[in-house]
């Protein structure tokens, strides 16, 4: 799967949020400093044309929205960092945060509630 760069992944926050919307709807949910509307709408075509959005025609105007799913996405940019930064291991991911983000006990204890229900399930099957 295409890695997105960071505009184009801004703007497929914007429309995984929204569902759809016209290219000035896109630039008014965007953080200033805003960029000029015809890099917004560059970008929206190029998006177009490789298969990550469609659009509906009104007119001259089209309406987009997101044909690649926000899960398939976060499911591929997770296995790419998993891969990239922490070898493959999910251990080494959970160490990371375990370690290195400070989590407060009671989100630790929820990550651990989702590993045993994950193994209880995995049981089950």
């Amino acid at each position: 799967m295409k890695r997105l760069n960071e505009r184009e992944e801004q703007i497929m926050q914007i429309l995984w949020r929204v569902k759809n919307a016209f290219v000035k709807e896109i630039l008014a949910e965007m953080p200033e400093p805003k960029p000029p509307i015809t890099t917004v709408s560059s970008i929206v075509r190029k998006l177009e044309t490789e298969g990550i959005i469609g659009h509906e025609a009104f007119g001259k105007t089209h309406r987009y929205f997101p044909i690649l799913e926000k899960s398939a996405y976060r499911k591929s940019f997770f296995q790419r960092m998993l891969n990239n930064y922490f070898g493959g291991s999910p251990e080494q991911l959970l160490s990371f945060f375990v370690d290195e983000q400070d989590l407060p006990p009671d989100e630790l204890n929820r990550l651990l509630e989702k590993i045993q229900q994950s193994e209880s399930d995995d049981e089950k099957q």
